[in-house]
């Protein structure tokens, strides 16, 4: 069953897609029928700008199963990072390629 229901997060980073890259502004969560997974139902995440049109988007079709082994993934990894090392503060701080 589609619920319809979509959850906007404003997002603020980069994201590849076949354009090249561009400037990450939202994403855009639900749970509907796939485009290409081969599932009747996924979670479906667009990663997008939608100011720049439909080429500034990658969409992602995942199985519960894969969207909550996400969740923990992501969990995972600000974890075992400094606080707030890869906050928007911390990314406008860094100059040069050597910063990391």
């Amino acid at each position: 069953m589609c619920t319809h229901l979509t959850h906007r997060a404003d997002m603020a980073g980069s994201a590849k897609g076949p354009n090249g890259w561009f400037a990450l502004t939202q994403a855009n969560v639900y749970v509907d029928h796939p485009f290409d997974a081969p599932y009747d139902h996924t979670l479906n995440i667009d990663f997008a700008d939608p100011t720049k049109g439909p080429a500034a988007r990658v969409a992602v079709e995942l199985t519960e199963e894969a969207a909550l082994a996400l969740v923990d993934a992501i969990r995972g990894a600000l974890a075992s990072a400094p606080p707030g090392l890869a906050a928007a503060t911390a990314a406008s701080a860094a100059t040069g390629p050597t910063a990391s």
